[in-house]
């Protein structure tokens, strides 16, 4: 069975949440925007199969490619990500 996860920005709610905030030092090894950050978290789950991101322009379609480079977060760093999002003030 493939697991599909549309929209996986919540229309823009998720990078609302984290405003202006820099990528954190940690992640730097894993992503270099938010866009990358939201969507390595989600293909480093091992039921999904494919993430298909709404991207309105070209400056965002090749941002989420950059998603595909460099390696993918193992559990203890999904698990960082996660903590980090959910202490953000919402």
């Amino acid at each position: 069975m493939g697991v599909l996860i549309n929209l996986p920005f919540s229309r823009s709610e998720v990078f609302q949440r984290v405003g202006d905030r820099p990528i954190p030092d940690w992640a730097a090894d894993y992503a270099a925007s938010w866009g990358q950050f939201f969507l390595k978290y989600l293909l480093a789950n091992p039921s999904v199969t494919c993430v298909i991101p709404g991207t309105a322009k070209l400056k965002y379609l090749e941002d989420n490619l950059g998603a595909a480079r460099g390696p993918i977060p193992d559990a203890a760093m999904q698990k960082r990500m996660a903590q980090f999002y959910d202490a953000l003030p919402s």
